[in-house]
């Protein structure tokens, strides 16, 4: 085996008491900051009958109210800050939902910390200030380029900025620069690994060893497919906008699930219509509790994420606790080419755009390892007249809407009236092919 590499040994090994002990100082702490700056949850908190003398330790963590996406959009854009905004240095923001993004705040001492977290997963990754980090994710507003740049940073690496897109010229820079770590999402690397190829080129042609993927779901059988077409071990890292970003959890060389950063994250699994906290090793909904972050702290968000929490002993020598891949969603969101989709963003641009409720299905699917998008929307009787120019301009209309909300492309397909098939209960809105087992 490997020498094993750690960021922060103490902490990535810390017994389990002398964790709790930790997250129990941060969380009391972290309540009492919310309390004093944020109005939101200290109403939330009262009408659920808590202060923050009744939070002395995480076992009074099921007191504290839950907080989820609704929230953040009824708080737009800054109702949730918990310092003053000149104490902020940056923002990122999640896609639009019904126009209205999620925005997060953060101070510099929550960026620090930050990528000290993304820092940890480079390592675990095998990742040293020798390697040259190769940021294949989107800078801006989404969190992944500037998430895996300023963690590459604190290991030391030397870090490409590339983003996305020019896929040749992406192989170019990792020729000619000597790319080791591969940063972007799973479906990117394997369309990275179909170009490779094209190009007459084999893995020995680029000196790429890891990968850190995330951002979409991915199953054991792509990563496989991108180990051999890159030559690398692929790592699998998770975040969340609204807690961060990537690096709230990573994988390590075992590969049996992503550990979490718990001295800065506390993680609970709930049953998603009751609200009840279950029991390591069950199947519920993941929620996460920021206790260390200044400008944009929150408490038992819901992440909708259905997963599973194990505290299983690792052969890293890690102990903080694992999560395993999200196995699902408990509302309706979809995750298409690393965005955040959900049907109420189409339904928003289809009423503006129809001037009454269309008819429509949302068609998702993976060809090779690529997402397709897809809408199939019903044309109204009064438009079955219209010429073939008309019909093409207004599908042009709806795709660049969808765009312009969505920051993706869709393929917009306009169908006869009443061929989308009715259902007596619950329209069925969504078909997502994909396999994600």
């Amino acid at each position: 085996m490997a020498e094993k590499i750690y960021w922060n040994k103490d902490i990535e090994t810390m017994e389990l008491d002398k964790m709790k002990a930790l997250q129990s100082e941060r969380l009391v702490k972290q309540v009492r900051h919310v309390w004093d700056h944020v109005p939101y949850y200290r109403d939330l908190m009262e009408k659920k009958g808590v202060t923050p003398d009744d939070i002395k330790s995480i076992d009074d963590l099921h007191k504290l109210p839950f907080i989820s996406k609704a929230d953040l959009r009824d708080n737009y854009p800054d109702g949730l800050l918990a310092v003053p905004k000149s104490e902020c240095v940056r923002i990122h923001a999640t896609s639009g939902t019904t126009g209205k993004r999620a925005i997060a705040f953060y101070t510099q001492n929550d960026v620090d910390i930050w990528e000290n977290c993304v820092a940890r997963a480079i390592t675990a990754a095998g990742g040293t200030k020798d390697d040259v980090v190769h940021v294949a994710y989107g800078y801006g507003l989404f969190t992944g380029g500037l998430g895996l740049h300023g963690g590459s940073h604190k290991v030391g690496c030397l870090t490409l900025p590339v983003s996305s897109g020019n896929t040749e010229r992406q192989i170019q820079f990792m020729q000619d620069l000597g790319s080791t770590i591969l940063c972007c999402t799973p479906s990117y690397a394997a369309y990275i690994g179909e170009t490779l190829k094209e190009m007459g080129l084999t893995p020995d042609d680029i000196k790429l060893k890891a990968g850190i993927f995330g951002a979409e779901p991915w199953t054991e059988e792509m990563r496989k497919q991108i180990e051999e077409s890159l030559g690398i071990k692929a790592y699998d890292i998770y975040g969340l906008t609204e807690t961060s970003g990537p690096g709230v959890a990573f994988e390590c060389e075992e590969q049996t699930g992503m550990h979490i950063n718990e001295d800065h994250f506390i993680a609970e699994i709930i049953d998603p219509d009751t609200g009840e906290v279950l029991p390591e090793g069950e199947k519920g909904e993941l929620v996460f509790t920021s206790i260390t972050k200044e400008a944009f702290p929150l408490l038992r968000y819901r992440t909708r994420d259905i997963c599973i929490l194990n505290r299983k002993k690792c052969s890293c020598g890690r102990t903080l606790i694992k999560m395993c891949k999200p196995m699902g969603r408990s509302d309706d969101m979809l995750i298409i080419k690393g965005v955040n989709v959900f049907p109420s963003q189409i339904e928003t641009v289809l009423l503006k755009d129809f001037k009454a409720q269309p008819n429509y299905q949302i068609v998702v699917d993976r060809i090779g390892n690529a997402d397709t998008f897809e809408i199939k929307v019903e044309l109204t009787d009064d438009m079955i007249g219209d010429t073939i120019k008309s019909v093409s301009e207004l599908e042009k209309k709806l795709s660049a809407d969808i765009v312009q909300i969505l920051g993706i492309k869709a393929k917009i397909s306009l169908v006869e009236p009443k061929s989308i098939p009715r259902s007596e209960g619950k329209a069925v809105r969504v078909i997502d092919k994909r396999k994600l087992v």
